[in-house]
């Protein structure tokens, strides 16, 4: 997205400000106006949806398993193609994406676009098993994999464009709220659809199953549509604000290059996500027999502790969201989500505390540190360069959940769950280092990251005053024939001042000085 499309959409000031020239067909009140709180959340709620469909489609695997190995006569290795599927290519195919979404589509088109790619994914998925032909089911999760995480960029640049220096650390865990609802209702309504669909067509099975999962498309549609709404709400605010599109600066153009001068705290964050998320969601896809096995959970049981940390997340986010938004101090809720979770695997680990004590702790933790280290990108990546660094920060993620992935599998099978546990423990113990070392660092460089609320607002406010003065510099005219030079001859009177100054005196009263006409009137100065 262009540099003057993203300045669009981050509102002045909050107080409803009247701009009548701008608004047609629609008078200038708080649900219309760009600037106003009400619009904003209105655009929250678009932008929360739009990627609803992508995680409920995502996990519709998972939900079917037993059904898709039965129906398609695949075994489980086969099986775990599905989400291979969908990992690999977002390694490299995410972060171009966000350069995409910075350079050629703009947020606008982009989001369309992915949307798109993601409903028309889950059409070949659904079709392969209507088909009875599982290799365009993993086609379809190709696909699928392609606009999935590209989305999820277009999404955070969305979040940043909106509501920067405002409510973004609330706003992103709201987004996680919704994406895990979609993930939730998910496994909840999956298996009775299958049934249901089962007892009203009869066999074959692999029909039902491609039935079933027609379920996704729709609401993939309803994605779409939602980026279709915030295209025109973003265009709108454009306009009524009185932001013309024109070309970039050559200064803001992005580059392939311009990734290895990001700031060293970049790279420490993408540190942490990597190291941190690979000890949750390889954990919890293999959880469900490691309850069974160490605490002789059953089944129903097992999977209910297992799927906790969602299940928090999705009402937690927001509230940790609005903390943060309320404190600041971004580096220390990541540091402390860190230490939290690094202290839940230990107790799973090495104890035989009833458990769901370990996973609630483990959500809230998680929840945390996703409303508080996401933003902290858009704190030091200039705004026309948000879609690649969060495209390559999804693309790093991406890559160690599918190497970690593989090898926690691997460890399993040779060490068992002790060992496994260990090796988690190693990645949160990086997760908390980087921590530490990007708090240094940022402290180093003004310790912006880590700013309270009152701080940071000062340092925006003086950021925007410095800008807007060099804006102003660069519009005026230079004309030479109205040029002054500031070397200009000294008066008698800065002479004299400038003496007693060196003299170490005083230098005389000017109101007592024209109240006397005379030289003599000056007080005899003293040292």
């Amino acid at each position: 997205m262009a540099a003057s499309e993203s300045e669009a959409l981050v509102p002045k000031e909050d107080k409803e400000k009247d701009d009548d020239d701008g608004f047609t067909g629609c008078s200038p009140n708080l649900a219309c106006n760009p600037r106003a709180r009400l619009h904003r959340f209105i655009v929250l709620i678009f932008m929360c949806l739009l990627s609803f469909g992508s995680y409920f489609c995502y996990d519709n695997p998972a939900a079917l398993q037993q059904k898709i190995q039965d129906d398609m006569g695949v075994s489980a290795s086969q099986y775990v193609n599905l989400y291979a599927l969908y990992s690999w290519p977002n390694v490299v195919l995410c972060f171009f994406g966000g350069f995409l979404i910075d350079r050629v589509f703009g947020v606008r088109w982009g989001a369309i676009i992915f949307a798109l790619f993601v409903a028309a994914g889950q059409v070949v998925f659904a079709l392969g098993a209507l088909i009875d032909q599982y290799v365009v089911m993993e086609i379809g999760r190709f696909i699928f994999g392609i606009g999935g995480e590209s989305l999820c960029v277009a999404q955070n640049n969305y979040a940043v464009f909106w509501f920067k220096g405002r409510e973004l650390n609330m706003v992103f865990g709201l987004q996680l709220s919704f994406s895990r609802v979609g993930s939730t209702v998910n496994f909840n309504i999956m298996k009775p659809i299958y049934d249901a669909v089962k007892s009203a067509i009869g066999d074959p099975a692999y029909r039902v199953l491609g039935a079933t999962l027609m379920v996704g498309v729709g609401l993939c549609a309803f994605s779409v549509a939602c980026a279709i709404i915030l295209a025109f709400f973003d265009k709108r605010a454009e306009r009524i604000l009185n932001k013309k599109k024109g070309e970039t600066s050559e200064s803001e153009k992005i580059r392939m290059k311009d990734v290895k001068d990001f700031p060293i705290t970049v790279w420490l964050i993408f540190l942490i996500c990597v190291a941190y998320y690979v000890a949750i969601f390889p954990f919890i896809g293999l959880g469900t027999v490691f309850f069974s096995t160490k605490f002789g959970f059953a089944d129903s049981q097992a999977n209910a502790v297992d799927s906790i940390v969602y299940l928090i997340s999705a009402g937690a986010s927001p509230l940790f969201g609005f903390i943060v938004d309320r404190t600041g101090y971004n580096i220390f809720w990541v540091a402390l989500s860190c230490l939290v979770t690094l202290c839940s695997h230990a107790m799973l680990a090495f104890t035989f505390w009833n458990p769901w004590i370990a996973m609630v702790l483990m959500g809230l933790s998680y929840s945390m540190l996703a409303c508080a280290l996401w933003p902290m990108v858009a704190f030091v990546v200039p705004e026309h360069q948000l879609g690649t660094a969060y495209g390559l920060m999804q693309a790093v993620q991406n890559l160690g959940l599918a190497v970690v992935s593989m090898a926690a599998g691997y460890i399993l099978d040779a060490k068992g769950y002790l060992v496994l546990e260990m090796f988690f423990l190693a990645w949160l113990c990086v997760a908390v280092a980087s921590s530490v070392l990007l708090y240094v660092f940022d402290l180093s460089r003004g310790g912006t990251l880590n700013f309270s609320v009152k701080e940071r607002k000062a340092y925006d406010e003086a950021k925007k005053l410095k800008q807007s003065k060099k804006d102003l510099l660069k519009d005026q005219p230079h004309d030479t024939s109205e040029y002054t030079s500031p070397i200009r001859p000294r008066s008698a009177k800065m002479l004299r001042n400038r003496y007693y100054s060196i003299l170490g005196t005083n230098i005389p009263d000017e109101t007592y000085a024209s109240a006397h006409k005379s030289a003599l009137a000056y007080p005899r100065p003293t040292k």
